[in-house]
């Protein structure tokens, strides 16, 4: 297998850190478990923009085996703007496609509702292989009629055990 993880960070950070039921995703760990259970060679992970102050994150999501893509702001942007990453995302989808990049199957990471018709569409052509729910509760209603063979809950016990910070 051949797959490709794409991950909406700020929805992963979000699904996994409001409360009641806080807890961390170990990114070293979930790299690992992406790469053992899905077979991923490539694991995108999306942020809205750099900041200074976050650059030992970024170093820990590089250091953890992820490739860092980063949404462009101008200047202007920055800061008043949310790193919204869903178009990025469905856009390097689709252009993989359409250029014949070789994967065989795409896992993604995030509850959003806006990936739906993505989702949809890589189902139909047989190259979707999970929807990671980083938290079920804060999920897209979109997806209630999506098949349990495509979709996951990270926040189950028995994952949050394999990936979560110990």
């Amino acid at each position: 297998m051949n797959n490709l993880a794409f991950i909406d960070g700020q929805n992963l950070y979000m699904g996994t850190n409001m409360p009641p039921d806080k807890w961390s995703v170990d990114l070293k760990r979930f790299r690992i478990y992406l790469d053992r259970k899905y077979k991923v060679v490539k694991a995108y992970y999306f942020l809205g923009f750099i900041q200074e102050s976050n650059r030992e994150l970024y170093k820990e999501i590089q250091e953890a085996g992820f490739i860092l893509i980063f949404r462009q702001h101008t200047e202007l942007m920055i800061g008043n703007k949310k790193g919204n990453v869903d178009t990025d995302i469905v856009f390097h989808i689709m252009k993989m496609m359409y250029l014949k990049e070789g994967f065989d199957k795409i896992i993604l990471v995030s509850g959003d509702g806006d990936y739906k018709s993505l989702v949809d569409f890589m189902i139909k052509e047989e190259r979707f292989e999970k929807i990671m729910f980083p938290s079920m509760k804060f999920s897209s209603s979109l997806y209630k009629e999506l098949s349990n063979e495509y979709f996951v809950n990270l926040d189950t016990k028995s994952i949050r055990e394999k990936i979560q910070v110990k």
